[in-house]
């Protein structure tokens, strides 16, 4: 791990010397990416340094120890034990640092919710769901750009796709694929029994355009009215856009934007990471099913979470983890929730050394 550690702050230290050359500042693709890259051996290198300052502060205090005065060893001991514990936690923690990194992490992400089992109560806890992400990614710095929306008539979402803008935007909502379930007495029920229903989450990576090339003569792009709950026309011109990909049969279709061209610009970027999403999948199909983490395989078929609304709790089925805290997660405080899937995923990415 030593050895690691080396050459990663030499790489650092390189990063940082050709970040000052002029010729790569006035490269803006360049000076972008070595930027990327010392950000994230950032973290690395500052827990390195402290760990070896530790270290050499461990074995200044041993010295102290062995040579045999009574009032520098009582000091000494004290100094050294300190020493060792801040060493074996920051040792615990580059151990973590050094897990392989998720490439998509620091990438913005699109999210689509999509109303399942449950009728026009799924479809009322789309928009809670999406209500709740809006919340959290506020609270977090986050910008959110809504995509597209097919509206009930009661407030509901059949569904709704946004994007999420920021660094590390992935890494926070990935864990969020899947299909959650919701139970409560829905707006809609007279007789105040508890019903059960789906939603699905999809939370897709955005991708940038040198990584995934579409062919123009590949798209089948269609322009009609926008429209509301109930079909109701919004907008009196054909601004929305509907994007086909013909070799996989991808549609996309933005209405959010009263431009054409912004609605066509956002569902390029919705399809490009679709496509990409596709890509990946294909990729880690070949993975055997031993080696994926049980925390991150990102299935949407997979129920994940439960939100029990009678008993105010909620439950993420893949970690065990159920909390009474069901309000609050509900106004986007999912901290809890994520760090412990994040906790999750590195001890499953530990274990397997």
């Amino acid at each position: 791990m030593l050895d690691k550690l080396k050459d990663v702050e030499k790489r650092y230290e390189e990063l940082m010397a050709r970040l000052c050359d002029p010729s790569v500042v006035s490269n803006a693709d360049l000076y972008r990416d070595l930027m990327r890259e010392s950000k994230q051996l950032e973290p690395i290198v500052e827990t390195y340094r402290a760990y070896t300052k530790a270290r050499t502060a461990e074995a200044d205090a041993k010295l102290l120890l062995d040579s045999g005065d009574r009032e520098l060893r009582e000091l000494a001991e004290e100094e050294w034990q300190e020493s060792r514990r801040e060493a074996e936690r920051l040792s615990d923690e580059l151990k973590i640092l050094l897990l392989p990194r998720d490439p998509n992490d620091d990438r913005n992400v699109i999210v689509e919710i999509r109303a399942g089992a449950g009728g026009e109560e799924s479809a009322l806890f789309a928009n809670s769901l999406y209500r709740m992400y809006g919340l959290y990614a506020a609270a977090n710095g986050y910008g959110v750009e809504p995509v597209g929306a097919n509206e009930t008539e009661l407030g509901g979402f059949k569904e709704v796709s946004f994007m999420i803008t920021g660094q590390g935007a992935y890494s926070r909502f990935k864990f969020e694929s899947g299909v959650h379930r919701v139970q409560r007495v829905p707006e809609t029920e007279a007789g105040g029994r508890i019903h059960t229903s789906t939603v699905t989450v999809a939370v897709l990576p955005e991708a940038e355009e040198v990584e995934l090339t579409i062919d123009p003569a590949d798209l089948q792009i269609d322009t009609f009215r926008a429209s509301g709950a109930g079909g109701q026309h919004i907008n009196k011109t054909e601004s929305a856009i509907r994007i086909t990909h013909l070799p996989t049969g991808t549609v996309v279709e933005c209405q959010d934007e009263r431009s054409q061209h912004k609605n066509r610009d956002k569902a390029m970027r919705v399809l490009r990471a679709r496509l990409f999403e596709q890509k990946q999948a294909e990729q880690q199909s070949a993975i055997a099913a031993d080696r994926r983490s049980q925390v991150g395989t990102g299935d949407r078929s997979e129920r994940i979470r439960t939100y029990n609304f009678p008993q105010g709790r909620v439950t993420d089925h893949r970690i065990g983890l159920t909390l009474y805290k069901l309000e609050a997660v509900m106004n986007g405080a999912l901290d809890e929730l994520i760090d412990a899937l994040i906790t999750a995923d590195r001890a499953e990415k530990l274990q397997k050394g």
